[in-house]
């Protein structure tokens, strides 16, 4: 008799144990993507995109003056936004009344504060970034050399996170529905007065309105204003959720060590843009010499002046160099300054909005008289004549379009000879920066 033998019933699989998330991770994903979190981001990214939007033709051109308005609109708009974000978040338990149910869960205070404000602070940032990156593309097709700083958006950005937690605590502790908007226009209304103040101490103030034109940060000015801003709204969150609350005064006394060097430092906490003083010059005679900041605006410029260039060929003592020059600083010698740029009225996307009139403006600095008020305002007919004659010798080199002008003076310098008039011209020039009438040329 055969015995067979059955085969083996087959066994299951060995399931592997579910993946357990941590519980911190698990919670900040879940905060991420509901209540009012998420829509920080496209709130931040209008509140700074429909500004610059609108004011497109005074930056975009320049990575200066992008960057100048996304730190206003940055901190002075988008900061209370960001406050009142968080101070929304933070009210929620008093709204839903779910207070002491967050009260009862094991997770301290200091942990449950980090893992309900970073959301919106995360979100904030974000916002800021992609209005940032929007308006820098945007720069960038027109822009010469140069480049944004990352530390101005770093430090902007900072400060969009110090909002969103200080807001955060003020929601916990003000039980109160219209607490958020009105903490909005309480953090406007104190960023905003202390910029029209001129005292050192507006430098302290996060939204101060930087004049960034041709001028960087220096290397220290991230870190300390990262310092300051932060500090205060450590020791605020140290008070609030920690037991032993008199750690907060270590994070007041850092701000207090870094306040008097934000004061003494001033406009000092920028410095010239090293790009600025790298001149783009033409290979003609004479030599036009633009910023290196505006070598897009180079062959406009050129084209602009050639007219009044050639009307000063052949004249002794013209200038053979007309250059940029740092603004308030004087001409190198035997050159003549070129006018200044103003985006969003001379200059519109890199393009010379009135090449006439800055050819008209160029002319007008070869007389560059750095007089004394009393010459400035005097009446005699003497000092009128020398301002007629520079009025003069600047309509005729750069005319303008438009209804003609009774200046006898360009009439007689019109009806000269060639011979004649670059004869008078080269005595006139010889007398351009000086402030005595007797010595300049009678028309």
């Amino acid at each position: 008799m055969t015995h067979t033998m059955s085969p083996p019933e087959p066994t299951a699989p060995a399931t592997s144990p579910p993946r357990v998330r941590p519980p911190a991770r698990a919670a900040f994903r879940a905060e991420l993507r509901r209540g009012i979190a998420p829509w920080t981001a496209p709130a931040v990214a209008l509140t700074i995109g429909v500004p610059m939007i609108g004011k497109a033709a005074q930056w975009q051109g320049g990575w200066s003056d992008t960057q100048e308005l996304l730190h206003s609109t940055a901190t002075l708009l988008a900061g209370p936004l960001a406050a009142a974000a968080g101070c929304w978040q933070g009210g929620r338990e008093h709204r839903r009344n779910t207070t002491a149910l967050r009260l009862s869960v094991p997770r301290g205070r200091p942990a449950q504060l980090v893992m309900a404000a970073l959301p919106v602070a995360v979100w904030a940032v974000v916002g800021h970034l992609v209005a940032v990156v929007g308006a820098l593309a945007a720069t960038w097709p027109y822009a010469g050399a140069g480049g944004p700083s990352v530390g101005m958006t770093a430090v902007d950005a900072w400060f969009l996170v110090c909002a969103a937690f200080t807001g955060f605590v003020l929601g916990r502790l003000w039980r109160w529905r219209l607490a958020a908007p009105v903490l909005a226009a309480a953090t406007y209304l104190v960023l905003g007065i202390p910029s029209y103040s001129e005292s050192g101490l507006r430098f302290l103030n996060p939204a101060e309105q930087y004049h960034l034109s041709d001028r960087v940060p220096v290397a220290w000015f991230v870190p300390v204003m990262v310092l300051w801003t932060g500090a205060p709204v450590l020791a605020l969150v140290i008070a609030y959720a920690v037991r032993r609350r008199f750690l907060a005064v270590v994070p007041l006394a850092a701000a207090a060590l870094v306040a008097p060097a934000i004061v003494s430092g001033g406009d000092g906490l920028f410095r010239a843009d090293p790009v600025t003083e790298r001149l783009i010059c033409t290979d003609s005679v004479p030599q036009v010499c633009v910023s290196g900041l505006e070598g897009p605006l180079l062959s406009q410029v050129s084209d602009a002046l050639a007219g009044p260039l050639s009307r000063l060929d052949g004249v002794p003592g013209a200038p053979r160099r007309y250059v940029h020059v740092p603004e308030g600083g004087p001409a190198p010698s035997g050159a003549s300054a070129l006018p200044h740029h103003t985006r969003g009225w001379t200059v519109v996307r890199d393009r010379l909005s009135d090449p006439a009139d800055y050819a008209h403006q160029t002319v007008l600095r070869l007389a560059d008289r750095d007089c004394p008020l009393a010459v400035i305002m005097a009446e005699d007919r003497t000092t009128l004549r020398m301002w007629e004659t520079d009025d003069a010798v600047a309509w005729w080199l750069a005319p303008l379009a438009g209804p003609g002008l009774d200046m006898p003076g360009l009439d007689r310098l019109t009806v000269m000879g060639d011979a004649q008039r670059r004869a008078w011209l080269g005595r006139y020039l010889a007398t351009r920066t000086s402030c005595d009438p007797k010595a300049v040329p009678a028309l």
